[in-house]
């Protein structure tokens, strides 16, 4: 039986990087000895409050369906914390609700980009961008950000990629994997080749409340880019909800009206209690949130002292998130057979940089969402491993 194209476009070329980590979860759900560090899954619990609340909206009847676009008072709420971060002068006429940031970078690039269009992505890339993009059938075109360079922005390479075709710049800041935030300085140059270009830009900003030192900027706030920027915000890291499935799009009302209605054909609209406990975790659970980003910070510091003692290791400290890239070179090891060699020798698992694109080749994503008593175990582990090879 024959299938679309579109099932080949959305395949994109990292899968087998996952293996070892599918592994590892099956091992871990055996009983094995495992310590699973290659997914981003918050391992704090959803607040107590937000889960009650979510209930009590059930009781009450919100289980029916709801407003394509998603409940006003969410809407209003997410565009009055945005405009207060940004300045950037929205209202709820900007914010539609998607189920979860990859639901709303899945929705923009449908509505955004045409079969032979071209959208560029900065590289180091999160894994499912390629599929993302390919899927209504434009071309992705990474620009490769440096490793020597810390992954900062190449503003030479990212100016040579535009072309005649090039519709959008994807990017996210706080990045995953590398937990770089682009400075003011680099999302004005961005800023001025989309205005000079026409260019769409999508900022994927999921991890913005995990930012550990200095400002964050948001190019959407810059002169001449409210017309044309995007930004995709989540529940999912901020309040550990990443089951919950409530993320949102701001951006020009004219995109907001394109995007309820592909919604329309997608999910027909979010479940109501879910939007109910959101606007109660955006409302009161700021100290929730400022503890998991005190623990995250914590941890970073932990591991980046801990790797930096360590033989063959050269970690990179990221400014935000939860996620830290460690050069593995230094062991003799590519990336692919680190992995592969301190699963088998410890039971612990992390990604091979070369998920998140060539650029990373040598690195490992290591993730600190485990507790401190795991996290110290798995230190212990990967040091004897080192001094053993």
């Amino acid at each position: 039986m024959k299938f679309s194209s579109l099932t080949d476009r959305v395949k994109g070329g990292a899968a087998d990087v996952w293996d070892m980590h599918y592994l590892a979860k099956q091992d871990k759900e055996a009983g094995k000895d495992v310590i699973v560090l290659s997914v981003g899954d918050p391992d704090f619990q959803t607040p107590d409050a937000v889960i009650d609340k979510a209930l009590q909206a059930m009781r009450d009847g919100d289980t029916h369906y709801t407003s394509i676009l998603g409940h006003k008072e969410l809407r209003d709420l997410i565009a009055e914390q945005h405009r207060a971060r940004s300045g950037q002068a929205i209202d709820a006429n900007n914010v539609i609700t998607t189920s979860g940031a990859q639901n709303a970078l899945f929705a923009c690039s449908l509505c955004l980009l045409d079969a032979g269009d071209e959208a560029i992505v900065l590289q180091p890339m999160y894994v499912t961008y390629e599929a993302t993009v390919q899927a209504p059938g434009a071309t992705l075109v990474p620009v490769v950000l440096d490793a020597e360079n810390g992954f900062r922005l190449d503003r030479t390479a990212l100016e040579g990629a535009i072309s005649e075709r090039t519709r959008a710049i994807f990017y996210a800041s706080p990045s995953n994997p590398t937990g770089i935030v682009l400075n003011r300085e680099e999302l004005e140059f961005i800023a001025e080749l989309a205005i000079k270009h026409d260019l769409w830009v999508v900022a994927d900003e999921v991890y913005v409340d995990f930012v550990f030192e200095g400002d964050f900027s948001h190019i959407a706030s810059l002169p001449g880019m409210s017309e044309r920027a995007i930004t995709i915000g989540s529940m999912s890291k901020s309040y550990a909800m990443s089951g919950w499935r409530l993320g949102w799009v701001i951006a020009p009302p004219e995109m907001i009206a394109n995007m309820e209605k592909l919604a329309l054909c997608m999910l027909y609209g979010l479940p109501g209690f879910v939007q109910q406990a959101c606007v109660h975790a955006l409302q009161f659970c700021g100290e929730d949130l400022a503890r998991m980003r005190d623990i995250y910070r914590l941890r970073r510091d932990y591991l980046y002292t801990a790797f930096s003692e360590m033989p063959g290791l050269e970690p990179l400290m990221p400014d935000a998130g939860m996620f830290m890239m460690v050069n593995v070179l230094g062991t003799g090891f590519s990336s692919p057979e680190f992995v592969r060699a301190l699963y088998d020798a410890t039971g612990i698992s992390v990604l091979d940089g070369t998920a998140f694109g060539a650029s990373a080749e040598g690195y490992v994503r290591v993730s600190y969402t485990v507790n401190d008593a795991e996290l110290e175990q798995a230190c212990k582990r990967i040091k004897s491993f080192l001094e053993n090879l």
